[in-house]
């Protein structure tokens, strides 16, 4: 299925921020979704595989796909915020897809850095149908605020995740509030080494979160 995409730039609280927007393949989309990217000061982009294959299954599915790269990286303007002003990036993302798709329901989801992003971000602003953390790290951060989350949550982690460890995730996964969903895949590590294909089929078969 060949991509329908397009480049776009967002007004940024740091200035622009470089994005793509991905549309489904010859049906109208029945989602919008805003997909953000690992950690800034580590090498990560919109183009990360994991997040390229997380958009890429959503589309499939029929959502409409936004993925930016966050202040500091490729072409989007500012230096990395150490989270703060990466969250005012992806609220400044979400309203232009908002604005863009208005009639259509919207997902936020992240990869590593990017579902710390999200999860921070739906769980304090209203409207979002769902969140999907995937790779979701469980060290180096206060979650407690997912024990008051009542949007409804994906999480999605590999089997051998060196920054969200399984029995760590569950242990944290026990204490969030509802509605909640794990979902494990048998991978090598925490990008998802040798499962790709299979975490792009799940985004592409998984359903809109009930209203």
């Amino acid at each position: 299925m060949a991509r329908r995409i397009e480049s776009c730039t967002i007004a940024g609280p740091a200035g622009d921020l470089e994005a793509l927007l991905e549309e489904p393949e010859d049906v109208a989309p029945i989602e919008a979704c805003l997909v953000c990217h690992p950690h800034p000061a580590h090498g990560g982009t919109m183009h990360n595989k994991v997040v390229y294959r997380m958009a890429k299954g959503l589309r499939r599915s029929g959502r409409v796909v936004l993925r930016f790269n966050f202040r500091g990286v490729g072409r989007s303007a500012g230096s990395y915020d150490h989270m703060i002003g990466e969250l005012e990036d992806a609220r400044a993302a979400l309203a232009w897809l908002r604005d863009r798709y208005p009639t259509l329901p919207h997902t936020l989801a992240g990869f590593s850095f990017g579902s710390r992003i999200i999860m921070r971000l739906g769980c304090s602003t209203s409207g979002a149908r769902q969140l999907i953390g995937v790779g979701f790290p469980t060290w180096r951060e206060d979650n407690t605020y997912l024990t008051r989350c009542t949007v409804p949550k994906l999480f999605v982690q590999s089997t051998v995740d060196e920054f969200g460890p399984r029995p760590e995730l569950e242990a944290l996964f026990e204490t969030m509030a509802e509605p909640k969903a794990l979902h494990f895949i048998e991978a090598a590590d925490h990008f998802f080494a040798g499962a790709l294909e299979q975490l792009e089929q799940f985004f592409a078969t998984y359903p809109l979160a009930s209203d």
